[in-house]
């Protein structure tokens, strides 16, 4: 019985690692191929799949969804002679699992080869200054290539970055002081535009104010002017008004004396001829308002014709 025993185990051992093998499960967003007597057969998609035992082989395993590698930099030469280092970001997703498996022994060595010989090519012909400026231009073309080379390999490259790019030590240096420079010099542009804009404003204010200035002087000129003139025509239409005679504009004319003479400055002053009109015109007043009310009774004889009027004295010059 014991002999009957070990030959139902061994079968029952065999049957269920045919059982595993026969079924094979895939996972999501996988593929796998199968090998019969090693040449390719079919390839498993996801899901539950069932294979013949001991005859087909599951080959490779290949993962479908999209796949980010970082290259390490990469020393490459501009058009300038100047040795630079690019790190590269690729995206690549796998289309087809037989092509990646059996037409290239390595994908991932082989884009990243493809990735430095392509990118030395773009770079040489660029210069330094293109190069740190065209990123998205290089990452354009490099993604071309290798989307057109790695076709037949059943990967689609969907993106192609460049992580740095890092020019020489005193490149560097040079570059920082040039910038430093540059940043000088746009400040000090900046400044003097913003000192010449506030010297073209405060000329223009002190110009608008010099201008309303003027007006306003002009303006209460005219007004003076006009004040004045009305004061003289309204005195003048009083006078004539009044109807003044001879006598009360000789009184008025003496009062004016005194206030000509004043000032300590006024050493020189001239008395017109027109005073003695004024004093012969004043002294008939005087002399028709005599002692006792008038006439010539009880006072002096009032004086008549030329004995009447005032001796003229000659004018004084101090």
């Amino acid at each position: 019985m014991a002999p009957i025993i070990i030959v139902l185990i061994i079968l029952v051992v065999l049957v269920f690692i045919a059982l595993i093998k026969t079924i094979q499960v895939i996972p999501q967003a996988s593929a796998a191929i199968v090998e019969r007597f090693g040449r390719y057969t079919r390839t498993l998609n996801a899901g539950l799949n069932i294979v013949v035992p001991f005859i087909d082989s599951i080959r490779n395993r290949v993962d479908l969804r999209e796949q980010v590698v970082p290259f390490p930099p990469q020393p490459v030469i501009t058009q300038d002679n100047l040795v630079v280092n690019i790190d590269t970001v690729i995206y690549y997703q796998v289309t087809d699992a037989r092509a990646a498996t059996y037409e290239v022994a390595s994908y991932i060595q082989a884009i990243e080869q493809l990735t430095v010989t392509t990118l030395r090519n773009i770079i040489g012909g660029m210069d330094l200054e293109r190069t740190l400026t065209s990123r998205e231009e290089i990452n354009a073309a490099l993604r071309g290539v290798l989307d057109e080379a790695t076709g037949k390999w059943g990967i689609r490259v969907n993106r192609v970055e460049l992580k740095a790019i890092e020019p020489p030590t005193s490149i560097q240096d040079s570059m920082e002081k040039q910038m430093r420079a540059d940043r000088d010099k746009r400040a000090a542009i900046l400044q003097a535009e913003g000192v010449r804009q506030s010297e073209i404003l405060r000329a223009e204010g002190e110009k608008q104010s010099a201008i309303l200035r003027a007006e306003g002087e002009s303006r209460a000129a005219a007004l003076r002017a006009e004040g004045e003139a009305q004061a003289i025509r309204t005195v003048f239409e009083s006078i004539h008004a009044g109807d003044p005679d001879q006598k009360l504009l000789s009184y008025q004319y003496l009062q004016m004396l005194p206030k000509i003479a004043e000032g300590d400055a006024n050493k020189l002053w001239i008395v017109p001829s027109e005073i003695g009109d004024a004093l012969k015109g004043l002294g008939g007043a005087i002399g028709n308002f005599g002692p006792m009310g008038g006439g010539n009774g009880g006072g002096a004889p009032a004086a008549t014709g030329k004995e009447a009027a005032p001796r003229r004295e000659q004018p004084r010059i101090d």
